[in-house]
């Protein structure tokens, strides 16, 4: 009698947390949050062989949809090249030809076209922010708009390798991201514009002559020498946020649904390091959501970032997710590591978005068919997200700029020059 009862007692156990688990990784996302839980995947410059491929592209939207995705975020805007037929870098020749697809298709409005059929949010990506390529044609065509770093140096090391930076302060740089992303938002009817951590600055740079000027006009004082100064960093962050804010309200004036999407890194290095003040973001309004970008190798580097008083603050406003890396060509990642990561989202309320589409099942150490049947498991409930209306009249051919930015305040000639 007695093992009978230990018998029942361990079944019952085992089921509860098969229960748990289950509801953990499956239960729709309104049990754990107001808003439909975030599952998001990008579409990078690494998936444009699948994106400009009609066929290949209709099959990738069917995977994510039949797995029940409810987010893509296809790039848009990557080493100063537009990645759509864009009238804003032809006019001013940053661009000589024109980017479309295997069929000679709009391959950013095809794949707007056919998520929203399908019920999928798809919110462009523009990836590169005020980071521009060293060599492009557009830091060569217009050397003035680059900052610079203390020492006079143009370029930083990134992901992307060496490259150099727009001047968030000038007009000029305002100008056209502004007009680029009103071309997207405008053309498409997008249901939103995602910009990450490259809309930003490492604060190393601010040291060219219109900043300079610009802070001695304000400040009455130099920049400090030391990049890492608080005051200095905050005003330099407090005018990208300004930036940022105006450019929030263009684009809701002519798609008041777009979602204002930001995948920054963790606060404290956001802030400090590149000052990219999100936070401020959030709480001003100017941000819809939040992915935060946590690419860590294991869960114990992982886990932390969760339960951050800022991650926390914003999940409590906006839907908010934490980014994942699916794997890279040179480094995969095993289903188990992100199952982990899944759960342990859900487990503060967060949704969650991987880096990128190609590793989410081809570039694993698993079978492709093994991965996707873990994804449907994970997903199995539905969480349907609202998709922006679509525009009511066809768009123009040639898209209207943006009406010119308000110049600031001449900055005062710098002692000596």
């Amino acid at each position: 009698m007695r093992r009978r009862l230990r018998l029942l007692a361990v079944l019952l156990a085992v089921s509860t947390w098969a229960a748990t688990l289950l509801g953990q990784m499956g239960a729709p996302a309104s049990a754990q949050q107001s808003s439909p839980e975030l599952r998001g995947v990008w579409l990078t410059a690494n998936d444009m062989p699948v994106l400009r491929d009609r066929e290949q592209m209709q099959a990738a939207v069917a995977d994510l949809v039949a797995l029940r995705f409810n987010t893509l975020y296809p790039v848009v805007w990557n080493g100063g090249m537009a990645y759509y037929p864009s009238q804003v870098v032809q006019d001013r020749q940053l661009q000589h030809f024109t980017y479309r697809g295997l069929q000679g298709q709009d391959v950013i409005g095809e794949l707007i076209a056919e998520g929203r059929r399908q019920g999928l949010l798809v919110i462009p990506w523009f990836e590169f922010g005020f980071m521009a390529p060293k060599d492009s044609t557009l830091a060569r065509r217009h050397p003035d708009w680059l900052t610079r770093k203390q020492d006079g140096g143009l370029t930083s090391i990134s992901a992307a390798g060496e490259v150099a930076w727009l001047n968030p302060f000038r007009p000029e740089v305002q100008q056209l991201i502004t007009d680029l992303v009103l071309e997207v938002v405008g053309r498409y009817g997008a249901d939103g514009i995602q910009f990450d951590d490259h809309m930003s600055l490492p604060r190393e740079f601010g040291y060219d002559p219109f900043t300079v000027a610009l802070y001695r006009r304000e400040t009455g004082k130099p920049p400090p020498a030391n990049p890492a100064d608080g005051a200095w960093v905050k005003w330099r962050a407090d005018k990208i946020t300004a930036f940022m804010d105006g450019l929030s309200k263009r684009v809701r004036a002519i798609q008041p649904r777009a979602v204002i999407s930001v995948s920054p890194n963790y606060y404290n290095f956001a802030y400090k390091l590149q000052l990219q003040d999100w936070l401020a973001w959030v709480r001003k309004g100017v941000a819809d959501e939040l992915l935060v970008q946590i690419y860590r190798p294991d869960l114990a580097s992982y886990l932390p970032h969760l339960s951050s008083s800022e991650v926390q603050e914003a999940r409590r406003k906006i839907p908010t997710a934490i980014a994942i890396m699916s794997g890279q060509r040179n480094r995969p990642t095993a289903m188990p590591l992100l199952e982990e990561k899944v759960r342990a989202n859900r487990g503060q309320g967060l949704g969650v978005a991987f880096f990128y589409f190609e590793s989410l099942w081809n570039l694993g150490p698993e079978p492709p068919e093994q991965r996707k049947a873990a994804l449907g498991r994970w997903f199995a409930a539905p969480a349907p997200r609202r998709v922006a209306a679509a525009p009511q009249v066809s768009p123009p051919q040639r898209p209207a700029t943006a009406p010119p930015l308000p110049p600031p305040p001449l900055p005062a000639p710098a002692p000596g020059g």
